[in-house]
């Protein structure tokens, strides 16, 4: 019963958010909140904040950009250009043009198309997202009567993996409504 309370408190969480989703109107407040997450998050990863321009790994950068959002930008001249470019400054740049693709993007397809897009993609990540979670969750709670063995306590233990996997799926779930939204496209009658 224990194991299963860790999971109805997941459920509920995810329940309710996919239930606001639903009554929504409009996400697009959500997508330009999530979008700064993981911009932040994919920057940070090659530009730690508060570094020096020698640790910086633009050229990885400039290639997770493209590959996640098929957004291609030239930091490494942008940051050969500017002596004053520090972390921050590449982050603002990122979101800035991460921001020009999803307004080009609306303006492309019209706002009512792009809000239901929206909508649509954010419900569909979230559902498959939580479909592999809760397989792995199952995994989990199979094998965790082992730590028993190595003098720890399986509840506590899986209370804990169980947050960890969590946590893993909701910034997994941003990054791929983000990654879709990029990506996609959408054919017009012409």
């Amino acid at each position: 019963l224990d194991f299963d309370d860790v999971n109805n408190d997941q459920r509920k969480v995810i329940y309710g958010q996919r239930d606001e989703l639903l009554e929504a109107e409009s996400v697009q407040e959500n997508i330009d909140g999530i979008r700064g997450d993981v911009v932040a998050e994919i920057v940070e990863r090659h530009v730690p904040p508060d570094s020096i321009d020698d640790q910086w790994d633009l050229p990885g950068l400039e290639a997770t950009l493209e590959q996640e959002f098929g957004l291609r930008m030239e930091l490494q001249r942008i940051a050969a250009e500017s002596k004053e470019l520090d972390a921050e400054g590449i982050q603002d740049q990122v979101r800035e043009a991460l921001d020009r693709v999803f307004v080009d993007k609306e303006a492309q397809v019209g706002p009512e198309t792009m809000r239901a897009l929206e909508k649509h993609i954010m419900l569909s990540v979230l559902d498959d997202n939580w479909k592999q979670h809760l397989a792995r969750m199952d995994y989990l709670r199979q094998g965790i009567h082992l730590r028993g063995y190595a003098q720890k306590q399986p509840k506590q233990e899986y209370k804990k993996e169980a947050f960890e996997l969590f946590a893993e799926m909701l910034d997994k779930v941003k990054r791929d409504v983000v990654t879709m939204l990029a990506r996609v496209r959408i054919r017009t009658e012409e």
